[in-house]
């Protein structure tokens, strides 16, 4: 039994004792105080620091920076664009990539087929054997690296190598699936390149 102070109050028959914080979770306490307030001050007063969301983004747009640099050195290659569809981790990165409701899929639909909510699209129909700008890897590349504006095909060589080539491995991965959508266009090739 401790031969401190007994505080004046009770509750449902209990007494605390009257015992003292050590010291140093009190320096502990009034430090961390102190340091909020320049926290606060620092980051959302003065707007000197990077807040920690900002520093991530930061941090990605310099890794991104450097993939796409290093890519720059590797050029892209019907080889590789075919090995890169043969890897199930890639293909599943590129469906995501194309089944965002604001990317891919608002042209070509979720499934790649053309329809759009029951609707044909704008885009054609990517699991067919009709092609309008060629069917091989690398006119799939260029299609989505470039774009065909004239046609309504925007470029996504904004969005950087990696999202084009897993949109491409993605797209590769749809061929010859056949899905009941929407219709060859006119202009299309009828094609089966080799998966």
């Amino acid at each position: 039994m401790s031969n401190a102070e007994l505080r004046h109050h009770t509750f449902d028959g209990i007494q605390e004792f009257d015992n003292h914080l050590p010291n140093w979770w009190l320096w502990s306490f009034y430090s961390a105080c102190l340091f909020s307030i320049g926290y606060w001050i620092w980051f959302h007063t003065l707007g000197v620091g990077e807040l920690p969301p900002e520093a991530y983004q930061t941090e990605q747009r310099a890794a991104a920076a450097r993939i796409e640099a290093a890519m720059a050195n590797n050029p892209v290659t019907e080889e590789m664009l075919l090995k890169l569809a043969s890897e199930p981790a890639v293909v599943a990165e590129g469906e995501k990539l194309f089944k965002t409701p604001s990317l891919c899929a608002q042209c070509h639909g979720p499934d790649g087929n053309g329809m759009v909510s029951g609707l044909p699209g704008v885009g054609p129909n990517l699991t067919d054997d009709y092609w309008i700008h060629g069917s091989t890897a690398m006119d799939i590349y260029k299609t989505i690296h470039d774009g065909y504006p004239e046609k309504g095909m925007a470029s996504w060589k904004g969005y950087g190598a990696t999202f084009v080539q897993r949109a491409t491995a993605y797209v590769l991965s749809l061929r010859g699936k056949n899905l009941k959508g929407k219709p060859p266009e006119e202009n299309a090739k009828q094609s089966t390149p080799a998966k």
